[in-house]
């Protein structure tokens, strides 16, 4: 794997952790309304079904960025885009639609 390539995706891996940080920051502060000031019962089943999906969308976020700070420390660490299942080295066009995999194609499936 060429450094131009791991370079371009270090970048992109980068811009999307912070990306990612600032959403969960953000979703953060809308996460825990407050149920006890709506009078209407209706009102608090929407809060209810809102802050549900808060927290599913904060989870699928929150293991991205796993993903995507390992990626990058295996970058610093001069391992990036090998296989942690077989230890062969991970397609190219499948980092460049997921610079965060883990896994080749054939370990993935």
């Amino acid at each position: 794997m060429n450094s131009e390539f791991i370079e371009k995706n270090k970048l992109q891996l980068e811009k999307e952790k912070e990306t990612i940080e600032t959403t969960l920051n953000d979703l953060t502060k809308e996460k825990f309304p407050d149920f006890r000031a709506q009078g209407v019962l209706d009102e608090e089943a929407d809060e209810v079904e809102e802050y549900t999906s808060l927290v599913s969308i904060e989870e699928t976020l929150e293991n991205k960025l796993i993903n995507i700070k390992k990626a990058l420390d295996k970058i610093s660490q001069g391992t990036y885009g090998k296989c942690e299942k077989c230890n062969k080295e991970i397609e190219e066009s499948r980092l460049e639609v997921v610079p965060e995999a883990d896994l080749c194609g054939n370990c993935k499936d």
